[in-house]
């Protein structure tokens, strides 16, 4: 089979590797269908990660079940199923407080796309071993649209999570979002279909703010701390100076999420944020355990997850298409 390799800034190409085997009953087998990349992607091909190449590329699909082992019951072969970017077992303490993305049963940081806590290669591949498939594959309901939830196995879902617990705990709160990439707009769909007073979006690419436009919110291209003017603060650009807006914007007791990967150093208003009292979180997501509610609001009616898939394009121009400059390309294959 072929994996989609990053091999340098800006590159990518496919390389031969041995067709994954099953190593257990508990195990699947499964061929990505569509496949996307998280925003994170973008920042390792730009070079900006922390990881020397090569290895094997992509963490975000919805993919066909090809082959289950003798104990797996929750899939079978030709389903669609949801594929989440950590390794998880299901079954260990962190695991069964939902806290996957923490598995104890396989090194710190076990993921796809990455050769963190192991090699377990990437969702750009034409085969993917999934282990614990019990655990880990989520059935894509029926009517949901593969292409516009090829992100539910990172970025929709997270979103969700970033999202929907706050405006339960707070309903009608005013939100801001500031970002770059698909993440902050999923945030501006959640939050208005879930009830926010106010949503708005901080970007400065004005493609990116028509989409926020679309789904309801105020935006912007830039904007001063709003201080105390947001319940909620959404933050996914990976830069420290925007998180350290994001904080300032909060009212008192306010919480901010923080998606971005901040692969540079920086400073946060830790005064400001003494005396306001505000929560900062920043997300390593134990999206696993979310998937199921991100994709029954998926399904609800009120949301559109679609609107962001800005180019759906064939599997084989993977090599080509991926390094170039898209909001949320989504690499399909349609063969058997």
């Amino acid at each position: 089979m072929r994996e989609l390799t990053y091999v340098g800034r800006h590159r990518v190409e496919w390389r031969e590797a041995p067709d994954p085997e099953l190593q257990s009953g508990q195990e699947a087998i499964v061929a990505p269908v569509a496949a996307t990349p998280c925003d994170v992607d973008s920042s390792i091909l730009a070079g900006h990660g922390f990881i020397d190449p090569p290895f094997a590329l992509g963490h975000e699909c919805v993919a066909k079940v090809v082959e289950t082992g003798d104990a797996v019951t929750a899939v079978a072969p030709g389903d669609l199923v949801v594929v989440p970017w950590s390794i998880n077992c299901g079954t260990c303490d962190t695991c069964r407080a939902g806290l996957t993305a923490h598995c104890t049963s396989v090194p710190h940081m076990a993921m796809y796309g990455a050769p963190i806590g192991g090699s377990w290669g990437g969702l750009f591949s034409d085969l993917v071993r999934v282990p614990w498939a019990d655990a880990m594959l989520v059935p894509l309901p029926s009517g949901l649209d593969p292409v516009a939830m090829a992100s539910a196995g990172d970025n929709w879902s997270l979103s969700w999570r970033l999202t929907a617990p706050h405006l339960k705990a707070r309903p009608g709160a005013r939100v801001l979002v500031v970002a770059r990439g698909s993440i902050g707009l999923y945030v501006c769909d959640i939050a208005r279909a879930l009830g926010a007073s106010d949503v708005l979006y901080v970007d400065p690419d004005p493609d990116h703010r028509e989409i926020a436009e679309s789904y309801g919110a105020r935006t912007a291209e830039a904007v001063e701390p709003a201080h105390r003017g947001f319940d909620l603060a959404v933050e996914a650009t990976g830069r420290v100076d925007q998180l350290a807006l994001a904080l300032k914007s909060l009212m008192p007791e306010g919480f901010c999420e923080s998606a971005g990967n901040h692969f540079r150093p920086g400073e946060l208003p830790l005064l400001d944020m003494y005396l306001t009292g505000v929560t900062l979180r920043i997300a390593r997501d134990n999206v696993r355990a979310h998937i199921p509610d991100a994709l029954e609001l998926a399904g609800s009616g009120t949301v559109d997850p679609a609107r962001v898939v800005s180019h759906v394009i064939d599997w084989e121009q993977l090599p080509d298409a991926l390094p170039e400059k898209h909001l949320k390309p989504v690499f399909v294959r349609t063969d058997d």
